[in-house]
């Protein structure tokens, strides 16, 4: 019996430690698994060709979004980039913001504090409400954006796959030369 029990144990104890945490919310981590997500999700790889939302990238081949926590000011902010690849609006990249020049017209920065991000996140309510009472801030092409509410409500859910119970660590500074 002792020894079904031990067997019993080592194995709860492998299975938990196999289960990975959700990564930071709006971590580099959480924005390569979000582009992952946003990959798998038809509304948003499919209904932004049909908008033609992923064709104003400014001749780029890419739309930027960088995305932060506003409750979180020494967090990096997080950029996801989309391109349309295979007749789909497909996320290339996820991690931490690499262009340093965004498009006003074609690109988006949005931000919000973190219980904003995780009622959002979790299908409280969508990106109409939220920018209606400002719960969501953003940057960018209003006209584009509010023609696109219906996958954008889909972008905010993945915002309730991350971790909001610390911020994001500070990125490491470049080191001297």
């Amino acid at each position: 019996m002792k020894k079904q029990l031990n067997g019993l144990i080592f194995g709860a104890v492998m299975l938990a430690g196999s289960v990975q945490a959700a990564p930071i919310l709006l971590s580099p981590e959480w924005a390569a698994e979000a582009c992952q997500g946003w990959n798998n999700n038809e509304v948003l790889t499919k209904r932004l060709v049909v908008t033609e939302w992923v064709n104003n990238h400014k001749g780029r081949g890419f739309k930027v979004m960088q995305i932060y926590r506003s409750d979180c000011p020494a967090s990096p902010r997080v950029e996801m980039r989309v391109s349309l690849v295979d007749g789909k609006a497909k996320c290339v990249y996820g991690g931490l913001v690499q262009t340093a020049k965004l498009e006003t017209d074609a690109d988006y920065v949005m931000w919000a504090e973190t219980t904003r991000w995780k009622e959002m996140g979790a299908g409280e309510y969508g990106p109409m409400r939220a920018m209606m009472f400002g719960r969501l801030n953003f940057q960018g092409p209003k006209g584009e954006a509010m023609s696109n509410m219906g996958p954008f409500e889909q972008f905010l859910l993945l915002a309730g796959k991350g971790d909001a119970a610390q911020c994001p660590a500070a990125a490491p500074a470049a080191p001297a030369k």
